[in-house]
């Protein structure tokens, strides 16, 4: 049987429209950062280098190599954590070209290095591209952390991470770090900005 993380995994990745807190175990991710507006081409080019990575990944039984612990599964979804440069941080209205970026697409658990390169030399042979010299593999645990469901276009997020904060300060607990997590349930290219589902998560600690 497929492995869904829509199934399997809807608290961590289909949570309601309310906030609230979970733990994040330790996960394994391709990861690749970067600086600057995300609607620009740059952001989409990497966004594609991962994409091509991750199905690489799953695909490989079909190439003739199957890694040990090997199951069936659905690519997960696109990640990003998010910051601002010193600069961006003292503007007091949000400017994108100061957005400091991790983008990342979790990877199950049989992941390994030694299967990343395997997946980087068959992209590197049909389909090679510059920036996947500057894609790293490695494991983040976000640990508690807050979270809910954002519903709409991301320029409006500010009204889920105001409730956020909210939930966060009424139940003893504080931001650990103002980068955030957002996870991307809905693809941007095919989805109404009106009904794009974005995860946003704060990683958090009792007072």
């Amino acid at each position: 049987m497929k492995y869904e993380w829509k199934k399997q995994e809807k608290d961590l990745y289909l949570p309601g429209e309310k906030p609230v807190l979970i733990t994040v175990p330790k996960q394994k991710f391709l990861m690749i950062s970067g600086k600057g507006n995300p609607n620009g081409e740059e952001f989409s080019e990497k966004v594609g280098v991962l994409y091509s990575l991750a199905y690489a990944v799953r695909m490989m039984p079909k190439q003739g190599y199957i890694p040990d612990g090997y199951f069936e599964y659905t690519v997960y979804p696109l990640e990003g954590i998010w910051d601002l440069t010193e600069e961006g941080r003292k503007s007091s209205t949000l400017n994108k070209d100061e957005l400091i970026y991790t983008i990342m697409i979790r990877q199950p658990e049989f992941v390994t290095q030694e299967v990343v390169d395997k997946a980087l030399e068959n992209v590197r042979k049909k389909k090679p591209h510059p920036l996947l010299d500057d894609v790293t593999f490695g494991t983040m645990e976000d640990g508690l952390s807050v979270q809910m469901m954002h519903i709409g276009p991301y320029d409006e997020e500010e009204r889920s991470f105001e409730q956020m904060k909210k939930f966060i300060k009424e139940n003893n607990l504080e931001i650990a770090t103002l980068v955030h997590r957002e996870i991307y349930i809905s693809d941007a290219r095919k989805t109404e900005k009106s009904k794009l589902k974005t995860v946003l998560r704060y990683r958090v600690h009792y007072r």
